[in-house]
């Protein structure tokens, strides 16, 4: 095994939702499986074609349910440096706005690198898009909870589709482009690739 290849970084990317669970669902009818999915399996092209020293899986790699407990289950078996579930936020306030990364409230050895991940990808999406950040926040979700133990894990909300502006971003290919490349940059910058 050549060394460029034991030094690659393996990341699993939890496409939130799918199949008949269609998450979140904007005010103009986007579905938050379809953002979610899209984004991801751009991150996984630009990924391939940038020959870098990083391996991404996906939880799904179409419009199928994956229960959330065979998704921690695959980031484990697979034995990933990173997971990352990809989402959309949705409020009943049509003016709430922006990025929000959360992480595991349980404390682990993997927690401060968790944190710190958090606020890479966060920074980064404010420097790319200049999408409004609401911080980084922790919270007891399933995926991060049945991941904290074994690596670093972080959750995204990429924007609300209960949002005009934000659901009306994500209809545009070009902006699905943006969005993965901010999360591939975020990606290299907290993994020093």
């Amino acid at each position: 095994m050549d060394t460029k290849q034991q030094l690659k970084k393996k990341i699993l990317i939890d496409v939130g939702h799918g199949g008949k669970d269609s998450g979140a669902i904007g005010i103009n009818g986007v579905q938050e499986k379809e953002v979610v999915l899209d984004i991801a399996l751009e991150i996984l092209r630009l990924n391939e074609k940038s020959n870098t020293p990083m391996d991404i899986y996906l939880t799904r790699y179409s419009d199928t349910l994956i229960s959330l407990s065979d998704r921690t289950k695959l980031s484990k078996a697979l034995n990933v440096d990173l997971f990352i579930s990809l989402h959309c936020n949705h409020s009943d306030n049509p003016k709430a706005r922006g990025i929000e990364v959360y992480v595991g409230k349980n404390e682990s050895e993997n927690s401060k690198e968790s944190v710190w991940f958090a606020y890479q990808l966060q920074n980064q999406f404010k420097k790319q898009l200049g999408f409004e950040s609401r911080g980084v926040k922790f919270a007891d979700f399933q995926v991060l909870r049945e991941t904290i133990n074994d690596m670093p894990s972080v959750l995204l909300e990429l924007g609300f589709l209960s949002n005009n502006d934000e659901a009306n971003y994500f209809l545009k290919s070009k902006n699905i482009r943006v969005m993965a490349l901010a999360n591939l940059k975020g990606l290299y910058n907290c993994l020093s690739i």
